[in-house]
């Protein structure tokens, strides 16, 4: 039995740290890990990364085409490139660029979406990432990760040198409890069972996952019990356990920090709607929808769009209350 709880007042941590230290244990174990950035060494928090490899850190400046096409180029020679750039730079200027020279290729780039969702708060619209995972997921051979802490951040890393392949992988700068052990680790293709459930199944990505085990607390208060998985990975994406949530679970709510037209809701209805009659569930999709943001904090974005722990305990009970 796997029951995750995660105190509301825990500690929380930006998990570029996470990201950067890993890197840097990485490249220290392989000559073959180089980083690439669009002038952004200070915000994807590789200084220190710089400092102990400057010859294996490549700033192209502001250019994110050029930026993935030289990632390309440094696979293609046999390097481990990680290229890393604001989420909505990255994948919104260089989009071509991921399709063709990355997916297509088949080149073994890491693309490291930094402060995706809202994390860049009263920024805008311009400098939030929640187009990406519309953009990315119809591209075939392209992992798309989406980690919930600093280990499971790690975890990615160590996936992608390990077994180098087309991936897109977003760290988070919005502070965010842990939600898994220190020693966490992934497997791709696979959703993480942060909590066992039998009445409703909250599925949940990035930031939304602590958020997805308060509002899970909550309902175990009222008698609901409800699982909650963690979509590590978009893609691959995880369908025997989506399958398995609608089979064995009364409804399935999903979370995300991203636009829905796309995203994870998009991708479990998809899977929902071709089950048989009698496995089909009632679905509630959280994320944003058809507005883009107002100004304001990460925190106050989030529970603008309704993607608060609270909006997840309504969206469980009108699925449970549905005729």
């Amino acid at each position: 039995m796997t029951t995750t709880t995660v105190q509301t007042d825990a500690p929380t941590f930006d998990n570029r740290q996470d990201f950067a230290d890993e890197l840097i244990n990485l490249a220290r174990a392989n000559d073959r890990v180089v980083a690439v950035c669009n002038d952004s060494v200070g915000s994807s928090n590789l200084t220190k990364f710089r400092e102990e490899f400057p010859d294996r850190l490549i700033n192209v400046g502001i250019a994110e085409q050029n930026m993935v096409g030289v990632g390309a180029g440094l696979a293609n020679a046999g390097f481990i490139p990680f290229v890393c750039a604001a989420g909505p730079f990255l994948t919104g200027r260089a989009l071509e660029q991921i399709k063709a020279d990355v997916a297509y290729s088949q080149h073994n780039v890491i693309l490291c979406g930094m402060s995706p969702g809202m994390a860049y708060g009263e920024l805008g619209p311009t400098h939030h990432s929640v187009e990406d995972f519309s953009w990315l997921r119809p591209l075939p051979g392209l992992d798309i990760v989406v980690p919930a802490d600093g280990p499971q951040t790690r975890s990615a890393l160590r996936n992608a040198v390990a077994d180098p392949r087309p991936t897109y992988i977003r760290v988070g700068r919005f502070k965010v409890p842990q939600v898994s052990g220190d020693n966490a680790g992934l497997e791709r293709g696979k959703f993480v069972v942060a909590r066992e459930g039998t009445d409703v199944t909250l599925i949940a990505t990035g930031t939304e996952v602590s958020r997805a085990l308060w509002a899970a607390a909550s309902l175990a208060a009222e008698g609901v019990s409800a699982r909650v998985l963690n979509a590590a990975y978009l893609s691959p994406l995880d369908e025997d356990a989506i399958k398995d949530a609608a089979r064995q679970t009364g409804g399935i709510i999903t979370a995300e920090e991203a636009n829905v037209a796309g995203g994870l809701g998009a991708a479990v209805a998809s899977v929902v709607g071709q089950l048989e009659d009698g496995a089909r569930v009632p679905m509630r999709i959280l994320g944003l929808k058809d507005h883009f943001s107002p100004t304001g904090s990460t925190a106050f974005l989030l529970d603008h769009f309704g993607l608060s722990a609270d909006h997840i305990v309504a969206a469980a009970r009108e699925v449970l209350n549905r005729d």
